[in-house]
């Protein structure tokens, strides 16, 4: 899948993510049917040449490759296995790749339905961001058979520059499962060592420069730390959908009789913003709950 030309493919979802990853493919020149629950979400890229279609089914109908980039696992179930569901469409795609965060249990059941119609089917959830998708720079976790790993893997590298195949379908889930459980307690301890630093009266920025080039270090201390400081919580990942995805990992660890203090700690943090209207918030809003828990006023 390399003639850009000869390849139709159908995007489904246009949120923060989904448009610039389907921009993309617009750009390199393939045919691209798109839809989303509300269409004027989607005019950035039906303006730049996308064909419109009013139902996951029609977008899917003839494609080559069908993608889904959505919010939820009911969103995900509804736009595969639903009734106007891509697994609908009257000449079915030969491969639907679902880039959502879901539980891997759904991963695999929309593989056996879409094996059961004779086409391969791809969980393919990423780590990156809006940022991420808008440089195509994602990290991709391919679960899935591999046959259909090599036809779909020219147009993910469209999308990510590192992807990885995993194992079959669900793997790719249950590896950014992981990625969530490693963000969320890092992101604790960015926030305590910042609340540590303001009640030292140090500079936080300065502490930062001096910490995260050793073993303190992380993503999330130079990128988050300095938001954090300036009170900056614009969102690059929503506390609601953050919040969704601890809940798939706490789910998974009780299936394994696995127990994860610091992913439930996380999860306890999290919804306390949820519930306190802050959903929409990025996910290093964090420091938020934790300036409360401790009657912090900045």
């Amino acid at each position: 899948m390399t003639h850009a030309t000869n390849i139709n493919l159908a995007w489904i979802g246009a949120g923060a993510m989904g448009t610039p990853m389907a921009a993309h493919f617009l750009d390199a020149g393939y045919p691209l049917t798109i839809h989303t629950r509300t269409k004027t979400t989607a005019r950035p890229l039906l303006d730049r040449g996308a064909r419109w279609a009013p139902s996951p089914a029609e977008a899917a109908d003839g494609a080559d490759v069908a993608f889904s980039m959505v919010g939820f696992p009911d969103d995900v179930r509804d736009v595969h296995l639903g009734p106007r569901g891509t697994l609908q469409a009257t000449h079915h795609p030969r491969v639907i790749v679902d880039m959502s965060t879901t539980p891997p249990a759904l991963a695999v059941e929309i593989h056996h339905a879409a094996h059961a119609r004779g086409l391969g089917s791809i969980d393919a959830p990423v780590s990156g961001g809006r940022i991420g998708a808008e440089n195509a720079s994602l990290s991709i976790m391919v679960g899935a058979d591999e046959h259909d790993f090599e036809l779909v893997q020219p147009l993910l590298q469209r999308l990510g520059d590192r992807i990885v195949h995993h194992g079959g379908p669900g793997a790719g889930q249950h590896a950014k499962i992981v990625n969530q459980i490693l963000i969320a307690t890092n992101i604790i301890g960015v926030c305590e060592g910042l609340l540590y630093a303001h009640m030292a009266r140090l500079d936080p920025l300065k502490v930062i420069a001096s910490v995260e080039s050793g073993a303190a270090g992380s993503w999330s201390v130079s990128n988050f730390g300095p938001r954090m400081i300036r009170r900056d919580f614009e969102p690059t990942f929503f506390v609601e959908h953050f919040v969704k995805d601890l809940r798939i990992a706490l789910a998974e660890a009780r299936h394994m009789k696995l127990a994860l203090p610091g992913l439930r700690l996380a999860e306890r943090l999290y919804r306390s913003l949820l519930h306190s209207g802050r959903g929409r918030l990025g996910i290093h809003a964090l420091l938020l709950a934790l300036e409360e828990l401790n009657d912090i006023r900045p």
